[in-house]
């Protein structure tokens, strides 16, 4: 008699895409409760984890039903990291405007957008060959956990004294998600270079940032 178990796959594989959406969840959920500083810092671990998830996962060789379920399952925890948590950070730090609401749910929708026509293309990619993606149409929405952290530190550190710079950052790069241009994927030294950048603003986040709004 075969043995039932939980729905899903729970190898090391989607490890690091888990704890992403569950970083993801609680910056919500610090957002929801106006703790803005350490939404940010959740944020970005969220974004290191969807960095190195697809590395880790091409380490097992996976059959073709754990391949579709790996690109279903980060564009979904993607949506709450990059999508909606981001929405909702400017939709309430911003005051809770109807301006807020609205390019939050735009913003959100334009990620949605991107994620799913990513899934489509990635599994008619991988049905016709076995070869590494090497550019990614549109802006990643991944960006947002680089962008969101310097305009928060640069509203809070006095260099931009606007809120309405958190409704521009999410007009442009709903812009940029659905926008069809080509970014090579970063090369090692590429992502070596991000990993420091992020790095670097996440230490100014959390020892400089704590008085931050």
């Amino acid at each position: 008699m075969k043995t039932k178990r939980l729905l899903g796959y729970y190898d090391y594989t989607v490890v690091l895409t888990y704890i992403g959406m569950l970083s993801s969840f609680i910056s919500i959920l610090l957002s929801i409760n106006e703790n803005y500083h350490d939404a940010i810092l959740f944020l970005m671990l969220a974004g290191v984890c969807d960095m190195f998830d697809g590395t880790v996962a091409n380490t097992k060789d996976r059959t073709p039903s754990e391949k579709k379920f790996g690109i279903q399952i980060d564009s979904l925890s993607d949506l709450i990291s990059f999508g909606v948590m981001p929405a909702l950070f400017v939709y309430i730090i911003t005051g809770k405007s109807v301006a807020g609401g609205v390019i939050g749910a735009i913003f959100a929708l334009a990620a949605l957008i991107r994620l799913a026509y990513f899934n489509v293309t990635e599994e008619e990619r991988q049905q016709q060959t076995n070869e590494k993606r090497t550019v990614y149409q549109g802006l990643p929405v991944t960006s947002i956990a680089i962008l969101l952290p310097l305009v928060f530190w640069l509203n809070g550190s006095g260099k931009i004294h606007s809120m309405i710079s958190y409704m521009v950052l999410l007009v442009v790069c709903g812009a940029g998600f659905l926008s069809p241009f080509e970014i090579k994927k970063p090369s090692l030294v590429g992502k070596v270079c991000l990993i420091m950048v992020g790095v670097l603003e996440f230490l100014v986040v959390l020892f400089l940032g704590r008085n931050l709004v």
